[in-house]
């Protein structure tokens, strides 16, 4: 039997949605179970229950048959919610959702899903197979094991790495020329390459001996102690000049030694001035200190005195200049000119030029250490330059900034082995410094050439051209080692062909094409 509700009301029974709240009088957990021991024991689904239902206004009609699940408590939700004064039901107590209809079959609280929505739901995922399983262990095996490099990031590592080279050098030197020489092995013997140049070799001024790079030094201070002998007013102005490496020092000092000078040449009647106190605040701090200074004024005249100290007790030292060098003021005042003009000494770099025939193996260089071992000035020098660059790491830098790291990463080698390849295949080799501008490249290899007057172009690696004359190898890139091609003028090879000039078989002098070698 279907509940009449009042005339105009659009709401159906078959449509209405229901809301539980608590019965008058009673809890709502109580009701519910109450009237549901009711319906089980009385058995029947559907029991006559009068319930009032409102629906715009009107009431239901006494006696009409309601489904059991209308038990008291649930009653048709009013059209406007603000009219009703119950509390609003919890999510709990609704046995369906809103918008359920009436008719839906009861136990279901949710709806089925359905056949496409199971089959596209995801598959629990395989475990990995054996294989795989070996190969991940293996690849985790080869990370693990892997030595990691770690670069110098602070000044600790750099500190650290600059006293094992100390340390490699010093050892180096502890075992002489001749321990050198035992422990090398020959390439024929290792089945290495042989070597592209021997060493870095330099020539003695003084003497005109080849020595080695290591050697240098030593070399240069035993040939000025022997020039002694000969010139000692040369030989200790060369020793003031070349074994005191602070040129800022040795300039004050040797001003400080000229006045003294100039005032015995304009007072010489003066006794005052062709004394000098040895003990004098100003002779300690700049004359003292430098290398070879009393060795000048014993070959210039002067000699060591104790002279008593006017108005006291005690004695003082002084330089006191000689009566006969005093009658020779003309040769004092060249000899202080002498002082002031002259130079360090400095051996010369040999550019050991070799001239080798035509050859695959060109551009293969084999560099003996002596290109990549560092003094320790060298490496002090190198030190310096690393703490700066550490400093600066953290900072942003700019494309002109990285450039400029580039550039002091390749001030690091000393030397450079240059090979110049011309147009029928000879090379010509030599060293240079890094640091040497490309102009001296352009002149040595102007001095091999029969004609020097032809004009040519040196061609770097990649074909780019040296235009600029006044800029350093390392700054171009041409360290340590580096192939070059030289390339004629075109006019003037096209004006000497069209004079009908025979053109030489090679434009490098006789004296080196006797030389020649051959490339290994």
């Amino acid at each position: 039997m279907t509940p009449r509700h009042a005339p105009g009301c659009a709401m159906s029974m078959c449509t209405l949605r229901c809301t539980r709240v608590p019965a008058r009088g009673s809890s709502a957990p109580e009701d519910r179970g109450g009237h549901r021991a009711a319906a089980a024991q009385s058995g029947a689904a559907d029991t006559p229950l009068p319930l009032p239902v409102t629906c715009a206004g009107a009431a239901a009609p006494v006696g009409v048959r309601v489904p059991s699940r209308f038990q008291p408590g649930l009653i048709p939700a009013p059209p406007c919610a603000s009219s009703s004064r119950r509390s609003r039901p919890t999510s709990s107590s609704r046995p369906r959702g809103p918008g359920r209809s009436c008719r839906s079959r009861p136990g279901t609280g949710a709806p089925r899903e359905s056949p496409k929505a199971a089959a596209a739901a995801p598959r629990p995922r395989q475990g990995p197979t054996d294989e795989a399983q070996m190969a991940a262990a293996a690849a985790l095996a080869r990370m693990e094991g892997r030595p990691k490099a770690k670069l110098p990031s602070s000044q600790e590592a750099i500190r650290s790495q600059v006293r094992k080279e100390l340390r490699a050098e010093a050892a180096a030197a502890e075992r002489g020329p001749d321990a050198e020489e035992g422990d090398t092995v020959s390439p024929a013997e290792d089945g290495a390459a042989a070597l592209s140049v021997s060493g870095v070799y330099f020539s003695c001024p003084l003497t005109g001996e080849l020595v080695r790079r290591d050697r240098k030094e030593q070399h240069l201070r035993e040939a000025i102690q022997s020039y002694f002998s000969v010139d000692p007013v040369a030989a200790s102005i060369m020793e003031i000049h070349t074994f005191n490496k602070d040129r800022e020092r040795v300039r004050v000092g040797l001003e400080t030694m000229a006045k003294y000078l100039d005032n015995i040449c304009l007072h010489p009647e003066e006794e005052k001035y062709r004394k000098i106190k040895l003990q004098n605040k100003v002779f300690q701090e700049r004359i003292n200190c430098l290398e070879g200074i009393h060795r000048f004024f014993q070959a210039v005249g002067f000699e060591t005195k104790t002279l008593p100290i006017p108005g006291q007790e005690g004695t003082e030292e002084y330089y006191v200049l000689r009566e006969d060098a005093l009658a020779r003021l003309e040769e004092l005042r060249h000899h202080k000119e002498q002082l002031l003009s002259s130079e360090p000494v400095r051996a010369r770099l040999d550019r050991q030029r070799c001239v080798f025939k035509p050859s695959p193996a060109a551009a293969r260089f084999e560099l003996p250490p002596d290109f990549y071992n560092l003094t320790v000035e060298e490496l002090r020098r190198e030190q310096r330059l690393r703490t700066e660059a550490v400093e600066k790491a953290s900072m942003l830098r700019t494309k002109a900034m990285r450039e400029k790291e580039e550039q002091r990463e390749m001030r690091k080698y000393n030397y450079t082995l240059l090979r110049v390849r011309f147009p029928d295949g000879y090379l010509l080799q030599g060293t240079f410094y890094a640091r040497e501008p490309v102009s001296a490249l352009y002149a040595f290899v102007r001095e091999a050439l029969r004609d020097d007057w032809l004009p040519f172009e040196l061609l770097g690696p990649g074909g780019l051209k040296l235009t600029d004359e006044n800029l350093a190898f390392n700054e171009c890139g041409l360290v340590p080692s580096a192939l070059l091609t030289l390339a004629w003028d075109a006019a003037v090879m096209a004006d000497i062909q069209a004079a009908g000039e025979e053109q030489l078989r090679s434009p490098l002098k006789p004296e080196l094409l006797a030389r020649v070698q051959t490339l290994s």
